[in-house]
């Protein structure tokens, strides 16, 4: 039998060794309870990360030049080697400053071969789609108990002679312009298909150049190769000329000029002799020149 007095201790032993267990079975691990998958199941997947999509690159790393979707639709055209705006603005029919506004093109001298380029008014757009609609058919409505229209009796024509009506003067067509020789030289080389655009017109060094028609100045200067010092005038929506070869320019770009206005000295630059060299342009195609001239 043990004593009285260490049956205390005893006893604060065996509340220590008991709280030591209990704290043993509280610190246990976790265990993880797994379902079972039925067999044929898939697990779930992970909900997709985030993702910016990827930007679409040529293969080939080409640029996209501006304009490329028109190309080869009317009313554009596509930059070849060799092009400038004011030969564009010449083959085209067109001030070359309007077309610089039209595309929005901010340095006129920097444009790239297969950039394609609008050539004709944006306003052009809406009248060519407007002539090619169809008008629809015009319908008079009636009320349903209206009568049938009655046809008005005929009056007996008068016995009077009838007036005779003078046919009309022949006059010139609105996009045909009174046309005048710009030189009074002899031809040196008319027009030739494909090979010469223009008349070549003889001269002595400072004979007066004269515009052929009423129009406005839309080139002076030396910018085009093989057309030395050059005045470009357009009439009208249809034609323009062409004057190369001066030894002087004696007007500006949007200067209005008349029929037979000086606009320009006879001379030879880029040229072999001292020579006019003069175009007619009909939308910006050439034409020959000496069908369109007076006779003289």
């Amino acid at each position: 039998m043990l004593p009285v007095r260490r049956l205390p201790i005893l006893l604060l032993l065996s509340g220590v060794a008991w709280l030591a267990g209990c704290a043993a079975t509280q610190n246990k691990a976790p265990v993880e309870v797994r379902q079972p998958v039925r067999q044929g199941a898939r697990a779930p997947l992970p909900p997709p990360a985030a993702t910016t999509p990827p930007v679409s690159v040529p293969a080939d790393g080409a640029k996209v030049l501006p304009g490329t979707e028109n190309a080869g639709k009317p009313g554009y055209y596509t930059v070849k080697p060799g092009d400038t705006m004011i030969r564009i603005g010449l083959e085209q029919g067109q001030n070359w400053r309007d077309i610089v506004r039209w595309n929005g093109i901010e340095n006129p001298n920097l444009i790239e071969v297969g950039q394609v380029l609008r050539v004709i008014p944006p306003q052009a757009d809406a009248a060519a789609l407007a002539s090619q609609g169809v008008a629809p058919p015009k319908v008079e409505s009636k009320p349903l108990d209206a009568p049938p229209p009655v046809a008005p009796s005929p009056v007996p024509a008068a016995s009077a002679p009838a007036a005779v009506v003078a046919p009309a003067a022949p006059t010139q067509a609105d996009d045909e312009p009174a046309w005048a020789w710009p030189s009074a030289g002899t031809v040196l080389a008319g027009f030739e298909e494909g090979k010469q655009k223009g008349l070549a017109i003889a001269g002595k060094a400072g004979d007066p150049v004269l515009a052929a028609a009423d129009g406005r100045v839309v080139y002076a200067g030396s910018g085009l190769r093989g057309y030395g010092n050059l005045v470009i005038v357009k009439h009208n929506n249809t034609y323009l000329t062409a004057y190369a070869h001066n030894q002087a320019l004696l007007v500006k770009e949007d200067q209005a000029v008349r029929r037979g206005q000086k606009i320009a000295e006879m001379g030879s630059s880029d040229a072999e002799r001292v020579q006019l060299h003069f175009e007619i342009r009909r939308q910006g195609k050439p034409v020959d020149p000496a069908r369109l001239l007076p006779p003289r």
